[in-house]
């Protein structure tokens, strides 16, 4: 069966082409450059992975139940609807809303990949496009890996979400080249991270918390890139050159508030489109979740140097301007330690069993 085959809607033509603008920048330059930047680089080296090797594919996953969603996540919970629905019903739309959520962590990732080789051409600083490069080949394996899970262990996807679109579009077709860093690095990559975060840290299903664990330690070195180039550049600009940038940092964020209701799932299931719209901003844990995908997005504006008047009402607006003194750092170094120990509880494991293993071995040949 081909990826085509298990969209549930119609995705469309298989081809999105989205026009370039802007200049592909060389530089003859080749002294060593920023040192913080090149650490990064040579981390970026050093944590390369093969997800074919490091992900353990044997584990089971329950198609109806992917990712371990609790009953209270649904947005149909406590409604008529969900007290019709029979246990297969439910599983069902567990199911479709693994889908979607994963489908949509698959394209943004094939976005980042994009925007990551995009910035390796038209970025002028040669430690940035060296650092790109190696961020391009860590967005490729993360498609690789949601691609995977979601033909494998889940067996259906959805299209990309309009807004998500909409934001990959207005972040590419720019011609500055400093806007994908600010589109990918800071709001789209800061949204995955805290999404990712939030079912790692709930899910109870040890494959798609294998995956977002090491995606996650991927995605705090890309994250710590975009903070470090754009610090450096935005002191540089003058007053309305910034709010330019956070213009777009605005409608960003409204895109990806309005991105995250997944109400055509609920219209898959015979539900009227203004009840989904209702059902979605009623449900506690669907505000809770999206107040906190913007956890990591508002303290990285602000250190960038984007927290102009208009941006702080925008996000007083959203609910999240006290976000603005979170820790991202603190954040940042916690994804990655929970990768570092999830890969140390596997080989522990993995050596006692092979420990017991032999010891049995030994043992019966004794006996024999």
């Amino acid at each position: 069966m081909t990826i085509r085959e298990l969209y549930v809607q119609d995705p469309g033509d298989s081809l999105w082409s989205v026009p370039a603008a802007g200049a592909a920048r060389f530089t003859w330059e080749y002294d060593d450059g920023r040192d913080r930047l090149l650490a990064l680089y040579q981390k970026g080296k050093d944590k390369q992975w093969d997800a074919t090797t490091r992900i353990d594919w044997d584990l089971e996953v329950d198609p109806k139940d992917p990712l371990g969603t609790p009953d209270e996540s649904m947005a149909l919970y406590g409604t008529r609807y969900w007290d019709r629905m029979s246990a297969e019903d439910r599983g069902t739309l567990r199911q479709h809303f693994a889908a979607w959520q994963l489908s949509q962590f698959l394209h943004g990732e094939q976005g980042a990949m994009v925007c990551a080789a995009r910035i390796v051409t038209s970025v002028p600083d040669l430690d940035a496009k060296f650092y790109s490069a190696t961020q391009t080949m860590d967005e490729a394996r993360h498609a690789e890996i949601y691609g995977r899970f979601l033909k494998d262990k889940v067996g259906m996807l959805y299209p990309v979400d309009d807004n998500l679109q909409a934001l990959l579009d207005d972040t590419l077709s720019d011609a500055r080249w400093d806007m994908p860093y600010l589109g990918m690095q800071v709001l789209i990559e800061g949204l995955a991270l805290a999404a990712f975060g939030m079912i790692r840290d709930t899910t109870t299903k040890p494959l798609p918390r294998q995956i977002l664990a090491y995606v996650m330690q991927d995605e705090a070195r890309h994250v710590a890139f975009g903070r470090m180039a754009l610090r450096d550049y935005y002191r540089q600009l003058t007053d309305a050159e910034l709010r330019e940038r956070e213009e777009f940092v605005i409608e960003g964020c409204y895109l990806m508030r309005d991105r995250l209701r997944g109400t055509q799932v609920l219209e898959n299931f015979g539900i009227p489109p203004h009840e989904a719209v209702e059902f979605t901003e009623r449900s506690e844990f669907l505000q809770l979740f999206r107040k906190l995908l913007f956890s990591r997005i508002v303290p990285c504006v602000k250190d960038i140097g984007l927290w102009g008047e208009r941006l702080q009402r925008a996000y007083v607006d959203l609910g999240v301007f006290d976000l603005g003194d979170a820790n991202l750092d603190l954040l940042m170094t916690q994804d990655e330690e929970v990768a570092e120990r999830l890969d140390a509880e596997r080989f522990a494991a993995e050596e006692a069993a092979r420990t017991a293993e032999v010891a049995d071995t030994v043992a019966r040949g004794a006996e024999g």
